[in-house]
């Protein structure tokens, strides 16, 4: 039994913020976001919206391409760092209610920008252990909720949205999803994080911007590289490679010591901003509502985030 790709699904709220929103309320301007980060605008939820809001709409994309029902899905996983409440209930545990998927598991994964690769080895394992049939994994992030908007070196890099997928059992090998690689190392926590609730600091995300930007370049090359000497590949067998979302230098960076072609690399960070977990999803659903993600393309997914978090995927598109 093999684990397959089936769907991709995203929302994205209506409000969009420009970089003359920042502009208007700090010493900054728009050649210095733009240089900066390749960031134009970004999308930010209202305050009614919550992060379990966004993911719902995501997966109800996800779940109707993929031409199966909610009862047919049997386990739930959220990855998010802007969960709804703070400890319990999971946004899984809330997504799948407001789904009206019932007595199944349902859990949230805490990997930062990661989180959605992580959460596709976790459905992989599932399904390919013949536990569960139809997994919906979900980055969701209302990354506006936790910004602090009067820190100019990261408030604008965020933004708000989700991305979902139906990752399925199939016994065909040409379907299958064919490698993912996933890796921490929390001796480097400080550089990407959010305080905790004894700290007596607000809960706004902390980061080291220059730090994080070396660190990040050298270790997604690095694992882009372990992925695809592991499985015999090479970068003439992607069709298309979608890295996290967070700031165009690093995708540029990481982009051109892969040596991979301008065809092959997505890049939508410049509408959307950082959106953590949610990046990759949105950025595999831009690219399959564009057409340019067909039936039978291999993807290679590549995230780094707090933590520190990294990870890589190789996933063929197997929808129905």
């Amino acid at each position: 039994m093999y684990a397959s790709f089936r769907s991709i699904g995203a929302y994205v709220p209506s409000e969009i913020r420009t970089n003359q929103w920042f502009i208007d309320r700090m010493d900054t301007t728009d050649e210095w976001i733009t240089k900066r980060t390749g960031i134009n605008q970004r999308r930010i939820a209202s305050k009614e919206q919550l992060s379990s809001d966004l993911g719902v709409e995501a997966a109800k994309i996800a779940i109707d391409r993929a031409g199966i029902k909610c009862d047919e899905i049997d386990l739930v996983l959220c990855a998010t760092i802007s969960p709804d409440y703070m400890c319990m209930p999971s946004t899984a545990c809330l997504i799948a209610d407001k789904l009206g998927i019932s007595d199944v598991m349902a859990f949230d994964i805490s990997a930062a920008c990661t989180g959605f690769i992580y959460a596709l080895s976790v459905a992989k394992a599932f399904v390919e252990s013949g536990m569960k049939k139809n997994v919906l994994i979900i980055g969701a992030e209302k990354l506006s909720s936790i910004v602090d908007y009067t820190d100019r070196t990261t408030c604008m890099l965020f933004g708000d949205g989700a991305g979902a997928a139906i990752i399925s059992a199939t016994d065909n090998i040409n379907e299958a999803i064919i490698d993912v690689r996933c890796s921490a190392d929390g001796s480097q926590k400080d550089l990407l994080m959010t305080p905790g609730v004894e700290s007596g600091e607000k809960q706004f995300m902390q980061m080291k911007g220059n730090e994080t930007f070396k660190i990040a370049v050298r270790t997604l090359t690095n694992d882009v590289i372990k992925i695809l000497e592991k499985n015999n590949m090479s970068n003439d067998d992607i069709d298309l490679f979608i890295p996290h979302q967070a700031n165009y230098r690093i995708i540029k960076a990481v982009g051109d010591a892969l040596e991979f072609r301008d065809e092959q690399k997505v890049l939508t960070v410049d509408k959307y901003g950082n959106t953590s977990s949610a990046s990759i999803p949105m950025a595999i659903n831009d690219c399959y509502e564009s057409g340019r993600l067909k039936l039978g393309d291999t993807m290679l997914l590549d995230a780094f985030g707090g933590g520190l978090t990294w990870g890589s995927a190789i996933v063929k598109f197997a929808a129905k």
